[in-house]
C-alpha cells in the first residue's frame, strides 16, 4: 500500500512536470499575461456578472418565476453548485494556464475527446455575447435618450411603453448592436492589465455606489414594503419544476459559470492566490447585487403597478420611472445608464476574451486578429436578435418555436448550455483531472485547506447530481411537478 502511494505521488508529479514542459515552449514565445493584482481580478469577475446576470436579468426571472421561493432556491444552487464549480473553473484554468479548450486537452491525459467541452463553452459564449451585445445597446440607448430628458412630461405608463417602442425599432437595435460590439473589440485588444483590469477597477464600484443609493431611495417608495415580501417571503405556491430549473440556471448566469468565463480568468491569476476565498467573495458579491437589484426594482413595479413578470425590459420601464421622481433626473438618469453601459461592458469583454483567448491558442492569431474576427461574427449573429421585435426577420419563428428569436437564444443558454456545460466541468474535475492537481491548487495560498473535502464532496457527488436531475426534468423523462 505504501510502494502504491509513493508510485502514485511520483506519478502526479512526473505527469504535471511533463505539462509545464509541455507549456514552457509556449512561454518561450509568449509569457501569459496575469491580473495586476487581485482587486482586479474580482472586480472584473464580479462585473461579469453585476452588468447583465444580476442587474438585468435576476429581477425579471425572480418576477417571472413568484419571488421569494425562487430566490431562496436561488440562494441555495448558488451555495451547493455555483459557487463550487466557480472554483472547479478557476482551478482547470490556473493548472492549464491556457483557455477552455486547451486546457481540457491538456488536463485530460492526451484524450481528443474531452476538449469538446472547451469548444462547446466557446459555442455558448457566442450565442450569449451575439444578444447581451443588443442588451447592452439598449442601455447605450437609454444614456442617450437620458440626455434628452424623454421622462419630461410623461405618465409611468407612458414612460414604460418607450421601451415597446425600442424592441420592435430592428434598425435602431442593429445600429446600437455595431456600436457596442465595436466598444467591447477596443477594449478586449488592450488585453488583460491595461484593458479588461483597468476598467473593470474604474467602473464596476462606480455601479456599486450608485445601486445602494438608489435602493436607500427605493425604500422611501410605497410599494417597498410589497416588494420585500415578494422578494425575500417564499410562496411556495407559486413554485412550478420550471421554477426549479430557472433557478439553477440563474446561479450559474450571476456567478458567469459554464461559459469558460471564470476558467479563462483563472488561467490568468498567479499562482500565489487564494481561489477558494476568491471564490466565497465573488459569490457573496453576486447574491448581493441581486438581491440589491431585486429591492431597487421591484418597490417601483408595485408603487406605480406594473406587472412583475415584465420580462427582459423590466430594468428599462422601471427605472426611468423613479428617476422621473427624484430632482435632477436628467443628470441621474444619464449617469446611471452611463455607468450601466460600462457594467455590461465588463460582461460582454469577459466573453468575448474567452473566444479571443481560446483562439489565439488554438490558431495562432495576433490578439488583434482573433477580436476583429471574434467581434464580426458576433455582430452577424447578433442581428436577428436585434430584429425579434420588428419581425424583420424569421418571420415565422415566434409562430413555430412559441418565443422570438432574442427569448429562444436567452432560453436556450440559460436553461440548457450552461447547466450542461456546468455537469461536464464538474465530472472533469472530479474523475478525469488528477485529484493531486486540484488539492494543490486549492491549498494554494489559502487559510481554508481544509474546507477542500467539502468542496470535493459537493463537486463530485452534489453538483452532479441536482444538475442532472434538473437537466432530465427539463427533458421530460421525470416529472419534479409531483412534489409541487
Amino acid at each position: 500500500m505504501f510502494l502504491n502511494l509513493i508510485t502514485h505521488i511520483c506519478y502526479c508529479r512526473c505527469y504535471r512536470i511533463l505539462l509545464y514542459l509541455q507549456h514552457l515552449q509556449g512561454y518561450m514565445k509568449q509569457q501569459r499575461e496575469h491580473w495586476g493584482s487581485k482587486l482586479g481580478f474580482i472586480m472584473a469577475t464580479a462585473g461579469s456578472a453585476i452588468g447583465l446576470g444580476s442587474l438585468w436579468r435576476f429581477p425579471y426571472i425572480a418576477g417571472q418565476n413568484g419571488g421569494g421561493a425562487f430566490v431562496l432556491l436561488y440562494l441555495f444552487f448558488t451555495l451547493i453548485i455555483g459557487i463550487p464549480v466557480f472554483i472547479a473553473e478557476l482551478i482547470i484554468g490556473r493548472t492549464a494556464q491556457k483557455g477552455a479548450i486547451g486546457a481540457y486537452n491538456d488536463l485530460s491525459h492526451g484524450s481528443t475527446h474531452w476538449k469538446l467541452l472547451g469548444w462547446f463553452n466557446l459555442i455558448t459564449s457566442f450565442i450569449i455575447l451575439s444578444f447581451y451585445s443588443v442588451v447592452s445597446g439598449w442601455t447605450v440607448n437609454y444614456a442617450l435618450m437620458s440626455l434628452s430628458n424623454f421622462t419630461a412630461s410623461r405618465t409611468p405608463e407612458e414612460i414604460k411603453n418607450v421601451f415597446s417602442t425600442l424592441y420592435v425599432s430592428g434598425d435602431i437595435n442593429t445600429f446600437w448592436l455595431f456600436f457596442f460590439v465595436l466598444i467591447t473589440v477596443g477594449v478586449v485588444f488592450g488585453g488583460i492589465r491595461k484593458g479588461i483590469e483597468y476598467w473593470s477597477k474604474i467602473l464596476t464600484p462606480a455601479l456599486l455606489v450608485i445601486l445602494v443609493g438608489l435602493f436607500i431611495f427605493s425604500t422611501t417608495l410605497p410599494g417597498f414594503k410589497e416588494a420585500v415580501k415578494f422578494i425575500l417571503y417564499p410562496d411556495f405556491t407559486k413554485l412550478n419544476a420550471g421554477s426549479v430549473l430557472a433557478a439553477l440556471g440563474m446561479a450559474l448566469f450571476t456567478l458567469s459559470v459554464g461559459l469558460g468565463i471564470i476558467l479563462t480568468y483563472g488561467s490568468y491569476m498567479k499562482h500565489t492566490e487564494d481561489i477558494p476565498k476568491t471564490g466565497l467573495i465573488i459569490g457573496g458579491v453576486s447574491v448581493s447585487v441581486s438581491l440589491l437589484s431585486a429591492l431597487m426594482i421591484f418597490p417601483i413595479v408595485f408603487t406605480f403597478g406594473f406587472e412583475p413578470q415584465a420580462g427582459p425590459g423590466l430594468v428599462f420601464q422601471t427605472l426611468p420611472v423613479l428617476f422621473s421622481k427624484l430632482p435632477g433626473t436628467l443628470i441621474l438618469s444619464t449617469i446611471f445608464f452611463i455607468l450601466f453601459i460600462f457594467a455590461t461592458l465588463t460582461s460582454t469583454i469577459s466573453i468575448l476574451e474567452v473566444l479571443v483567448s481560446n483562439l489565439i491558442e488554438v490558431f495562432g492569431w495576433t490578439r488583434k486578429k482573433a477580436a476583429m474576427l471574434s467581434g464580426l461574427a458576433v455582430f452577424a449573429f447578433g442581428i436577428p436578435t436585434a430584429l425579434s421585435g420588428s419581425g424583420t426577420l424569421f418571420k415565422n419563428w415566434k409562430s413555430i418555436y412559441g418565443k422570438d428569436f432574442f427569448e429562444t437564444m436567452n432560453d436556450l443558454t440559460a436553461d440548457w448550455l450552461m447547466p450542461i456545460s456546468a455537469f461536464f466541468t464538474v465530472l472533469f474535475i472530479s474523475f478525469v483531472m488528477k485529484k493531486a492537481f486540484s488539492t494543490e491548487e486549492f491549498s494554494k495560498g489559502t487559510t481554508l485547506r481544509k474546507s477542500m473535502h467539502v468542496w470535493f464532496f459537493l463537486v463530485r457527488y452534489v453538483a452532479p447530481i441536482a444538475i442532472l436531475i434538473i437537466i432530465l426534468q427539463q427533458s421530460g423523462i421525470i416529472n419534479l411537478g409531483k412534489l409541487f
